[in-house]
């Protein structure tokens, strides 16, 4: 996917996080965010929403020494979905008038605007399926889209340190663990070395890793972002399990 349709399914995601939560109970629990209702997972994903359009209003080359935003919240719960659909449709604003390839700084790997939509975009995607889950609904995600967030997580998780400290424990002697599609080819190799771990470049040499996981690209998103429970039947677990607890021990976003 490139950053115009990331910019695109941000908009698309936001309508079905709305059309979710609009009508229900905001006091209902989030289970996947435990202690979050659906007020708090609305205002949540808003407020991203609003800081991620001002850091790119603003083009920022340094990290941020604040995260204050007007968020212009509504005092009623209720009027949080129009509040969410109203921010949406500022940061589209904000693509629009945003070169994707402006140098930019970025927690994560590529330094330039377009991570924070593509950012936006896995956010937003996440908690929708966050708000589906809390009603008693099955998230649907476009296998496309699936694969790049399978991609964008696995690409900036070896940065994220300072927010998900447990990938500092993501060390091993040259261990490796590939996440495969069964609804396609796709698939990610990643290594564990004394000193860190990261994504293995496409079109490195063939590698018979320590562990596999395989499934769905739907299924394997939610299952990185700790929706999903690897010991169900979605997925197959092949190789060292050791390995597989030891990385979603510590993988947590």
């Amino acid at each position: 996917m490139n950053p115009a349709q990331h910019a695109t399914a941000v908009v698309a995601e936001t309508a079905g996080f709305v059309a979710t939560v609009k009508g229900a109970d905001p006091a209902t629990p989030v289970p996947s965010c435990p202690g979050w209702t659906l007020a708090d997972l609305t205002r949540h994903t808003g407020s991203v929403h609003r800081w991620f359009s001002v850091l790119l209003s603003r083009r920022i080359q340094q990290p941020p020494t604040s995260r204050e935003v007007d968020l212009r919240l509504p005092e009623q719960p209720d009027a949080y979905p129009d509040w969410l659909t109203t921010g949406a449709a500022e940061a589209a604003r904000v693509f629009a008038a945003t070169d994707p390839d402006a140098p930019m700084w970025a927690w994560g790997l590529d330094q330039h605007a377009r991570f924070w939509v593509r950012r936006m975009l896995f956010e937003t995607l996440v908690h929708r399926a966050d708000a589906e889950l809390a009603l008693g609904l099955a998230p649907h995600i476009d296998r496309a889209l699936a694969s790049d967030g399978i991609d964008e997580f696995l690409t900036n998780l070896p940065f994220a340190s300072f927010f998900a400290p447990g990938t500092a424990e993501l060390r091993g002697p040259d261990r490796t663990i590939r996440f495969s599609c069964t609804d396609g080819d796709d698939d990610w190799l990643i290594r564990l070395r004394p000193d860190g771990f990261g994504l293995v470049a496409d079109g490195a040499p063939p590698h018979t890793a320590d562990a596999t996981v395989r499934g769905t690209a739907a299924d394997l998103l939610l299952l990185l972002y700790g929706r999903l429970d690897r010991n169900s039947d979605a997925f197959q677990l092949l190789g060292d399990q050791d390995l597989l607890a030891h990385w979603f021990t510590h993988s947590a976003f």
